[in-house]
């Protein structure tokens, strides 16, 4: 490791916000000459990492995420609190990103001196943003956030891959849960380890209540994920900060229980398991596709299967043979 890093290894155990920038950018990275250098620096701030509590957030369309999430991190941060807030968007790879996009959907939080908002990387497939997530929280942590939110901003899988690298899932919800229920993927109401729901304030404050009942009639028909934990349905409000309070006491429950449980260790175990998997074969794919005969041969095999010459599984074979 150069000069360099040691000194951004040290400044981001010191809590030095340009060092934690520079050092998630680091890692973010897609430059193969960056790649043996983020490694050092990863393995350097490993020791240091995963004291956190690692939050994942995703919501129906209109629930009002980012200002939950910076009513609740601004909260949090009240309470003594350091809070970072990381997205997944596989979207971006359309906009590149916005870090002024991020700032400005949570202002307070942006400005406070005990939170760090990074938004999603433009690195592509959603397995490349899964991947820099995953490292920009190790950095995180090891700069001293003792709460890390994950908020999926796209759709889709992308649920799944926030839930395989978070303790907790919490899904927001809106009052009216008939057309709710049927608006949300039963595989995401799987997923929940906790369901709020949100906006519960003026004249929602009953039709919250009721949603609530309904939601938890509707978790009571699937399969917990632990048979540890049973997911509570809480409802609040981001915009009077009503049930935050309660929300967040259920959050650390959740990671008691677990822990005396043995599962929320077992459970980051797995999570490690099948982000190497995932890696691996990311960059198996990557490999192949960037090698020059590779590149060559498959031309001429998609120009054979477009003229109706071979089967798609017959060019896969010759391609994958002479690789």
């Amino acid at each position: 490791m150069g000069d360099d890093d040691r000194a951004l290894v040290e400044g981001v155990l010191a809590g030095d916000r340009t060092a934690i920038g520079q050092a998630i950018t680091l890692v973010e990275s897609t430059l193969d000459e960056h790649r043996p250098r983020a490694g050092a620096v990863l393995e350097a701030l490993l020791p240091h990492t995963g004291d956190a509590h690692r939050v994942g957030i995703t919501g129906v369309p209109g629930v009002g995420k980012s200002t939950f999430i910076e009513a609740l991190g601004t909260k949090l941060t009240g309470r003594g609190h350091r809070v970072a807030v990381v997205a997944v968007d596989p979207s971006s790879q359309r906009t590149g990103g916005s870090i002024l996009g991020d700032k400005t959907r949570m202002p307070t939080l942006a400005v406070d001196d005990a939170a760090f908002i990074r938004p999603s990387p433009s690195a592509g497939t959603l397995g490349g943003v899964a991947r820099a997530t995953r490292e920009s929280i190790l950095v995180l942590e090891a700069a001293g956030y003792d709460v890390v939110i994950v908020e999926t901003v796209g759709v889709g899988q992308s649920e799944t891959v926030v839930h395989g690298m978070v303790d907790i899932f919490v899904v927001l919800m809106l009052s009216g849960a008939g057309d709710e229920l049927q608006g949300i993927k039963k595989g995401v109401l799987e997923l929940a380890d906790l369901l709020a729901v949100n906006k519960a304030d003026g004249d929602n404050v009953q039709k919250a209540a009721l949603a609530a009942g309904d939601y938890r009639r509707a978790l009571h028909l699937l399969q917990p994920a632990s048979p540890h934990w049973t997911p509570p349905v809480h409802t609040c409000s981001a915009l009077t900060g009503d049930g935050l309070d309660e929300l967040w006491d259920a959050i650390e429950l959740h990671r008691r229980t677990l822990d005396d449980a043995g599962v929320r260790a077992e459970r980051r175990e797995a999570q490690q398991l099948e982000w190497l998997q995932s890696m691996l074969r990311d960059r198996l794919v990557e490999r192949f596709e960037s090698d020059p005969s590779v590149i060559a041969r498959r031309a001429q095999l998609e120009a054979a299967v477009q003229a109706g010459e071979l089967t798609p599984s017959m060019a896969v074979e010759r391609l994958l043979d002479e690789f």
